[in-house]
């Protein structure tokens, strides 16, 4: 099979080629730019899921909420202790102090036991899976110790946020192939009009014995270069807006939103996409114009 970026010089001037000059490239670039770009927010999207879901999912939070300060202090250390000595638990770490002075004060300013509003003491543990799931055996066995705890669990505040996440990420590749779909559908169109265009050259072509794979290279070689040229416009245009996005993300200073970032995986998937929307068009117009010359003969 001759590759379709493959023609001599006289078939090329069967069909006219403007390369940027015609609205078809336009279009595609148009349709490779909003891909790119809802591609790139469900790959985002998916990384911060996993970032989210992987690092803080199976934590949970122990405060000591006990007035008397010398009965907190003993209850975090019995709580401590206990959390410690148990299996399932990865991580036993005390907040500080000045961690949780920093914390509470945009809102509610210094506090401290000076000024008569008592602070909670934090204690931050890590979970295995199967610990997580028993979460009720581990409350209980904190309680024991020490009366005044509460036990938070991460993943339950989070699970409202990986829904969102979620359903993002599903509608951000719900919007890839809906855009795959206007440029098949877009291909078609271009692909009839030309046509429509050009048919008595096709009926030429046809008495001199071409066939219709003949004639369907034509067309498919143009809209193959087409698709290259707008859909690599699309992508570039795409990833100097995602580019100036990160650098907007970037000095907003989210933690949260800086989880939403795109790996080296995610960068080449999306590299891949003129490429694959150049071998999409290149079919969609080959079987369009066999499909079409049938009916015709």
């Amino acid at each position: 099979m001759i590759p379709p970026f493959a023609a001599s010089p006289a078939e090329r001037r069967l069909l006219t080629e403007g390369r940027l000059s015609g609205p078809m490239p336009w279009i595609i670039a148009i349709m490779m730019f909003l891909t790119v770009l809802a591609a790139a927010g469900g790959l985002a999207l998916n990384h911060a899921a996993s970032n989210v879901t992987g690092s803080i999912a199976q934590r949970i939070t122990v405060q000591i909420v006990e007035a008397n300060p010398d009965l907190r202090e003993a209850q975090t250390r019995a709580a401590m202790a206990a959390l410690s000595e148990m299996d399932g638990v990865t991580e036993v770490v005390r907040v500080s102090d000045e961690e949780i002075d920093a914390l509470i004060e945009p809102w509610i300013g210094a506090a401290g036991d000076e000024e008569g509003i008592p602070v909670p003491t934090m204690i931050d543990a890590a979970l295995t899976e199967e610990a997580h799931d028993d979460l009720a055996r581990v409350e209980a066995t904190v309680t024991d110790v020490a009366p005044a705890a509460r036990v938070d669990d991460h993943a339950q505040f989070l699970a409202p946020l990986a829904g969102l996440i979620g359903s993002l990420t599903w509608l951000a590749f719900a919007l890839v192939v809906l855009t795959a779909g206007a440029l098949a559908a877009a291909v078609i169109l271009a692909v009839r009009a030309a046509l429509n265009t050009h048919r008595s050259t096709i009926e030429v072509l046809h008495l001199m014995g071409a066939t219709d794979v003949q004639i369907a290279r034509l067309f498919q070689r143009r809209i193959a270069l087409d698709a290259l040229f707008g859909g690599l416009i699309g992508f570039l245009v795409a990833v100097i807006v995602l580019l100036l996005l990160g650098q907007r993300i970037g000095a907003v200073g989210s933690e949260l939103l800086g989880s939403a970032t795109l790996p080296l995986l995610a960068w080449a998937i999306l590299a891949l996409l003129p490429f694959a929307g150049a071998a999409v068009s290149t079919l969609v117009a080959r079987y369009t114009v066999i499909g079409v010359l049938r009916k015709l003969l």
